[in-house]
């Protein structure tokens, strides 16, 4: 299992702003640990830098990360590991009740 050290994910994220999150996961990333999960608030990711990783969405085929992804709340979704690492910008949106 490739976990971070002092994290216990298989990604890093920080804050940069109210909302907003910057997620790397490393060219090493085991691609069985990515798995289908769902989030409880909606969300908007965008990849920052050139790549082949993917995304699926429930009941949809994977698609390129080449522009910003709606991830509607409790949605199953994925990503597909392709060659070096990827960097993530998530926008989460405020929970709702």
């Amino acid at each position: 299992m490739n976990l971070l050290p002092g994290t216990g994910k298989i990604y890093k994220e920080r804050e940069i702003s109210n909302n907003i999150f910057v997620r790397e996961f490393p060219s090493f990333t085991n691609p069985n640990q990515l798995k289908w999960h769902m989030d409880d608030e909606d969300r908007i990711i965008t990849c920052q830098i050139p790549t082949n990783w993917q995304i699926q969405l429930e009941n949809q085929l994977p698609v390129p990360l080449n522009m910003p992804i709606f991830i509607e709340r409790h949605q199953w979704h994925r990503l597909i590991k392709g060659e070096g690492p990827l960097i993530l910008k998530i926008k989460k949106h405020a929970k709702r009740a």
